[in-house]
């Protein structure tokens, strides 16, 4: 079930991730946070699709009580646990949960799941996967999340070229008629100086993290984000 009619449709939103927050004080950085974030993004890993071992669904939980904008679950997770983590992060309160195209054969039965549930269905793309590859998905997801970094590494420089696969990806919506329905996603890489251009080229949302968590001045931040002009809402110039 799409969550998209609770958002403004006039501007970029925001979800903010909390793997970029003071981990020793995440209720105050929900707190702090809360006024602007129009969600939450929540990196889990388990270690082997991504290096680190992130957010856990108990720790989600508990963080669920704290805040009533939505949890945007990304699992990176190995295939043969997929299934299970996604019905421990229901639970646990998420959203939206977004899984891997590169999870392979799990990712139909996994969108399955997710929607079964009333819940948000996203998928994600490596740096390396064409964007073409997820087309036969539009109609089971409701978010792409576009990766502008390797996965699971924090602190990268965005890729060259992210701009030009986000700008790919919003063509392909377009031109199979789910513009409107399907969500882009940038997630690695958002700085002030990239975040204008992954907007000019499609992005609907930004994964924010040191961009607001290191803000001198919140309203001034989300003041500037909020200003970002985006693309063509007709067509988008796979040129640019």
């Amino acid at each position: 079930m799409s969550i998209w009619h609770e958002f403004p449709d006039n501007r970029i939103l925001a979800e903010l991730s909390l793997w970029s927050a003071d981990l020793a004080n995440l209720a105050e950085e929900i707190n702090r946070m809360d006024p602007y974030a129009d969600f939450y993004h929540i990196d889990t890993a388990d270690g082997h699709f991504a290096p680190q071992f992130l957010f856990f669904p108990d720790l989600v939980a508990r963080l669920r009580q704290l805040t009533r904008k939505p949890f945007h679950v990304h699992l990176m997770v190995d295939s043969a646990i997929l299934l299970h983590q996604i019905d421990q992060f229901i639970e646990a309160g998420a959203d939206i949960i977004t899984i891997w195209y590169e999870n392979g054969e799990v990712v139909p039965n996994a969108l399955d799941q997710i929607r079964s549930a009333n819940l948000t269905a996203g998928m994600s793309l490596g740096l390396e996967t064409p964007p073409e590859v997820i087309i036969p998905y539009f109609d089971r997801i409701d978010l792409v999340t576009m990766m502008g970094t390797r996965v699971g590494v924090k602190g990268q420089d965005l890729s060259e070229q992210a701009c030009t696969r986000m700008n790919a990806m919003r063509q392909l919506i377009w031109e199979h008629g789910y513009s409107g329905k399907i969500k882009l996603a940038a997630d690695g890489g958002n700085r002030s100086h990239t975040v204008p251009a992954l907007r000019a080229a499609g992005a609907d949302t930004v994964v924010l993290g040191s961009l607001a968590y290191g803000s001198q001045n919140l309203k001034q931040t989300f003041d500037w984000l909020w200003s970002l002009a985006g693309p063509p809402q007709e067509q988008v110039n796979l040129h640019t």
